[in-house]
Formats: C-alpha cells, structure tokens, sequence
C-alpha cells in the first residue's frame, strides 16, 4: 500500500508543469535581484539553473516508486537552482501524503536548511535583519505544501475505504445471493422428492408386479395398467402444481397444502395402488400447519420407503396425541413379500425428513425390525 498507483500521462504532465509554474516566480524574482545589485544575472543563472531544474523535473517521475530518495535528492538540489523550488514543493507534497511525520521533518528541515545557502552561487547581498526572513519564507511554503500533501493522502485513504467497503458490501451481496440459490434449489429439490417420489414409488411397483405375474387374470391387469395410468397422470398434475408455485403466477390457484387431514385421502391412494395399508388415528384438536404439513410428509415418506424396499408388505400407521402437546406418528412395515426391481433411490428422502422434523422441533428415529420390516417414528412438539 505504500507504493502507490502509476499516473497517466495527463496527470504526470499538468503536475510538472505545476512545479514549473511555481518554480518560475521563484527564479525571476532571482534574477531581478541579480540585476539590481549586480547589473547583470551571471551565467549560472541563464544556464545552470535551468539545467539543475530540468534535472529535478526528471527526478519526479520517479517520485512515488522512490518517495523518500526523490525528495531528499531534490531539497539537497534545490540549493543550486531557484526554478527547481516547484519541483521541490511537489516532491514534499507527494512524500506528505504518505502521512509519515518522520519523513516528512527530516525532508523539511534539509529543505529549509539547504535554501539557507543558495545565495552563496549568486551575488545577491542580503540586508541586515532579513534572516528571520530567509527561514520563514522555505518553512512556510514548505508546511502550504505538506498540508496540502497531507489532505490530499486523507482523501486517498478515504476513498480506497470506501472503494474497499463497496467491494465487500458487492462480494457479500453476492454471498447472500448464492446462498439464497443454494437454499432455493434444495427447497425445489425437497419438494420435488416429496410430491414425486410417492408417485413414482407406486407406479413403478405395479410395473413390477405386472413384469413379474405372469399368472394375473385379465381384469388384475386392467386394475394394475388402470393403477399405472392414473398414478403418472396425478404424477403429473402434481409436478404441474409445484412448477406452478415456482413460477409464482398470481392468477394461478395453488394446490392445498399437505395437512393431518389430508393424510386419510393420502393413504386411501395408495389402498388404490395397490398396497396393504391401515391407519389409526387417535390425534385430537387441530395442530399447527407446520406440525400438520410435516406429519404428511413422515407418512407419505415411509409410504414411498415401503413401496420401494418392501412390495407386498403391510403398511400401520399411526398417528396419536393432542393438539397443543404432541403428537407421535408411526409408520410400520412387515418384510417384502414379493421381489421385484428395485427402482433408483436418491438416498436425501430420510435425510430431507430429518431436517423438516428438526425445523418442527421434534425427533425422528427410524431402524429396522427384528422381523425384517421397518420402523419409522417422529414426535412433534
């Protein structure tokens, strides 16, 4: 950060020509003098001093690489040439913004000590009384020029913090964002598990009795064909609703959200598709949406568990508590009666359930049985 950034050639160009435009009142007024009291200004005026003060012009294009070496080289020069005096002060402004005060007196007082002997090259007699004179005049230009060096460094370290503030405020903007997609893309992938899964789970089940009796009357294949049919197409209806929230059309009803009362209807669909379920149901009072909406999804999960990993087997649920206290639900499966094809399994359905029971304030625990069935429980605050 000391180093500071490298100036266009405008900016390089109107900073020397600064240095020139102060330099030059400073080296006429040089020669006026020289001219009152000695009737001619010498060759070292006409010649040497401009040349020692292009040479100090030179040196400032290196000022901010070598701040330091740069500024204590041209007060030191400064001694030979009055027109180097701009180029000098634009030195000790460029050093003044780094705000460093030791730099800044060491650089100042071999300023005002070195312009102590520049009448020494010119044949200029000073009047008794005007060394007070000889010392102000150097300090006071010098301290114009290191504050000014030093509001301009302020405004610097200013604007970088709010350059800097912007830049994390826009990198934790886009934090938040992706992790607001992230959170949005599991939510869309939990509610597409949760409406698909079940579905799917049942559909592919009746394939796999159809693959593998060959034994099934005709009428039980229309049943299961029938079963196939009706199962895609609410499969579908159901894909249909939750794209239909994703989009967020106001003008398009939404489906009724999952509820303890919907849990009759789900398990009476999945009595149609096939499976061996039974259901009591002992809970009293109404629960909240959040307690009722995750009991469904417990029931609906350990449906679709059943129909994938146990065809044929039963299915009890239970549901029992009081609204207000807590409420326990049980889903239960006996051992695989049939073999079929396994369909694919993602493997997040109990991992999303623990995360919607965690978020309900509850605890879920699932595990096999020693009858080869499985076990799935939750109770909800």
């Amino acid at each position: 950060m000391d180093v500071a950034r490298r100036l266009g050639w405008w900016q390089q160009t109107w900073r020397l020509a600064a240095a020139v435009a102060v330099g030059i009142p400073a080296w006429l007024s040089t020669g006026v003098l020289l001219h009152w009291q000695a009737d001619e200004t010498g060759s070292w005026f006409l010649f040497g001093d401009p040349l020692v003060a292009l040479g100090c012009l030179t040196a400032l294009l290196w000022r901010r690489r070598f701040p330091l070496a740069v500024a204590m080289t041209l007060a030191i020069a400064a001694t030979a040439s009055a027109l180097a005096i701009g180029a000098v002060l634009v030195a000790l402004c460029s050093i003044s913004t780094r705000r460093r005060p030791v730099e800044i007196g060491v650089v100042v007082l071999t300023y005002v000590t070195a312009s102590q002997f520049t009448v020494g090259l010119y044949p200029v007699q000073s009047s008794p009384g005007t060394l007070w004179f000889q010392i102000t005049a150097p300090a006071l230009t010098a301290g114009i020029a290191v504050a000014v060096g030093i509001a301009i460094g302020a405004r610097r370290v200013e604007v970088r913090s709010l350059r800097e503030r912007a830049e994390s405020a826009e990198q934790e903007q886009t934090a938040r964002a992706a992790q607001a997609r992230a959170l949005e893309r599991n939510r869309i992938a939990r509610e597409m598990h949760d409406v698909l899964a079940h579905r799917i789970s049942l559909v592919a089940m009746q394939a796999g009795v159809l693959d593998h009796r060959s034994d099934l009357r005709a009428e039980e294949n229309r049943v299961l064909v029938r079963g196939i049919a009706e199962g895609s197409h609410q499969a579908l209806e159901e894909l249909r609703d939750v794209l239909g929230v994703l989009r967020s059309d106001p003008g398009q009803p939404e489906a009724p959200p999952p509820s303890l009362e919907r849990i009759p209807d789900l398990v009476a669909d999945a009595r149609t598709s096939g499976l061996d379920v039974t259901l009591d149901t002992t809970v009293t009072g109404t629960p909240s949406d959040i307690v009722g909406r995750t009991c469904y999804r417990i029931v609906q999960e350990g449906l679709t568990n059943a129909a994938k990993h146990a065809p044929g087997a039963h299915i009890h649920i239970t549901l029992e508590g009081t609204a207000g206290d807590r409420i326990n639900v049980s889903v239960r499966n006996s051992a695989a009666t049939t073999r079929t094809a396994q369909p694919p399994a993602s493997g997040f359905g109990l991992l999303g359930l623990t995360e919607r029971v965690d978020l309900a304030g509850g605890k879920i625990n699932h595990h096999p049985t020693p009858d080869n069935g499985y076990l799935l429980t939750a109770q909800l605050p």
